[in-house]
């Protein structure tokens, strides 16, 4: 199994292009998952292009939430592979709905936490102001935490994952939107406290939220950005 970054605000391999925006791709399991599809189409398909994805090959769509930087690219996905099956949040707008099912595809709106495929689970709908969803993926190593920009508290993400599974969480990746928290430290700091054992920030992380990642977790910190694949 693995987590390829398809979109990112940083890259990590030479040559691919970067914008404002977070997709990444889950090879492996019992489906292949689109975790949302950053904010611009051309430029989601070059980078697709160039990590060789066949994008035939994608199951579902998973999106976190209905910004801009995470669903960009979605048209461009499905026009390109109609057999999709979309997952989005019950909140989703009316219009942004019936424009996919336009072309075709099924899509299903999560409310609660839901299972999404083999060992593969929504977080549900969380947040209030803005609603989002986190995906859950249960391996032989421990959970796996992906977060889009964590809006509703990346505590709060992760404290619901706990009341879901009692399994310990072996990853946590994502945007968690920290560039403007007054209490990094704090934040990190919890994180670490929770037990989660490897730690893949990315998007809207912030850059000093990065830093402080990586000095707080060492050699368990992974650096990310757009053409970085994450194996277990």
């Amino acid at each position: 199994m693995n987590i390829k970054i398809l979109f990112d605000n940083n890259s990590f391999i030479e040559g691919l292009e970067t914008s404002w925006g977070f997709s990444c791709l889950i090879e492996g399991k019992d489906k292949n998952i689109l975790f949302d599809t950053g904010s611009n189409p051309f430029l989601l398909l070059r980078n697709i292009k160039n990590l060789k994805v066949n994008l035939k090959k994608i199951d579902i769509v998973f999106l976190s939430h209905m910004h801009w930087d995470h669903i960009g690219g979605l048209y461009a996905i499905i026009e390109n592979n109609p057999d999709v099956c979309v997952f989005l949040l019950e909140s989703f707008s009316k219009k942004f709905k019936e424009n996919i099912k336009k072309f075709g595809i099924k899509i299903i709106e999560i409310k609660d936490s839901l299972e999404i495929c083999k060992n593969v689970f929504s977080t549900g709908e969380l947040g209030t102001s803005i609603k989002e969803q986190s995906l859950i993926i249960k391996t032989e190593k421990g959970l796996l935490i992906i977060t889009g920009c964590a809006h509703p508290g990346v505590l709060k993400i992760i404290k619901q994952v706990k009341t879901i599974f009692r399994d310990e969480i072996f990853l946590l990746s994502g945007g968690f939107h920290l560039e403007n928290q007054s209490n990094i430290k704090k934040i990190i700091a919890n994180i670490k406290k929770s037990g989660i054992r490897y730690i893949a920030p990315c998007h809207c992380t912030g850059n000093l939220a990065t830093i402080l990642f990586e000095k707080e977790y060492g050699s368990n910190y992974i650096k990310t950005g757009a053409g970085k694949v994450i194996e277990l």
